[in-house]
């Protein structure tokens, strides 16, 4: 007979993300999870199959999260600009407040690409969505006239998300929201 689960898996999966964001994919061991975890690593292998396993559902915790919360404050925020800059001075923030750790997502594409497709797909899933709600509320934006319809919203959303993938790595060389923050200035002034 099968032994139940004796472990919230969401929990574990939380905790899993934050181990696997304050450290990265190769400095975390097994071993360190199952004791950041409280499980053991036959716990571990039948809820998650692996390591690998454990570190995908990290990543989609984090898109389902804390990232898809930051799309959803882009979608309320009052005019475009605000919004937008909001939105980037806020994943700066996040980056640099947690001694320099970043952004999850990032920290996966540049630890884990290009070996990874499975990788891939969830990190290019994230900056898809995130292209796709800047996309839109700088397509409203330039119907209601509060920025400038030179450029295609599209193209413009991919921009800033290229930008902020940028700002993100540059975080872990200079993990100084001062140094930053002006960036976001000159990023904006592409909205015209």
């Amino acid at each position: 007979m099968a032994r139940t689960r004796e472990f919230d898996t969401e929990a574990a999966v939380s905790r899993a993300m934050e181990l696997f964001w304050a450290c990265g994919y190769e400095a975390t061991s097994v071993r360190d999870l199952t004791q950041h975890l409280g499980i053991g690593q036959g716990s571990l292998y039948a809820a998650f199959g692996d390591k690998d396993g454990l570190y995908r559902a990290a990543l989609e915790h984090y898109r389902t999260t804390l990232a898809a919360a930051a799309l959803r404050d882009l979608a309320e925020g009052a005019d475009a600009r605000s919004a937008v800059r909001a939105l980037l001075v806020e994943r700066i923030r996040i980056a640099v407040g947690q001694d320099g750790q970043g952004c999850l997502a990032v920290n996966a594409a540049c630890e884990r690409l290009p070996e990874d497709p499975s990788i891939r797909r969830i990190v290019r899933d994230m900056q898809d969505a995130s292209r796709d709600a800047l996309a839109e509320v700088l397509r409203v934006a330039a119907e209601r006239g509060e920025i400038e319809a030179r450029h295609d919203p599209d193209t413009l959303a991919a921009f800033l998300v290229t930008f902020l993938n940028g700002l993100l790595v540059s975080s872990k060389i200079t993990p100084n929201r001062r140094d930053l923050e002006p960036l976001v200035e000159v990023a904006l002034g592409a909205l015209g």
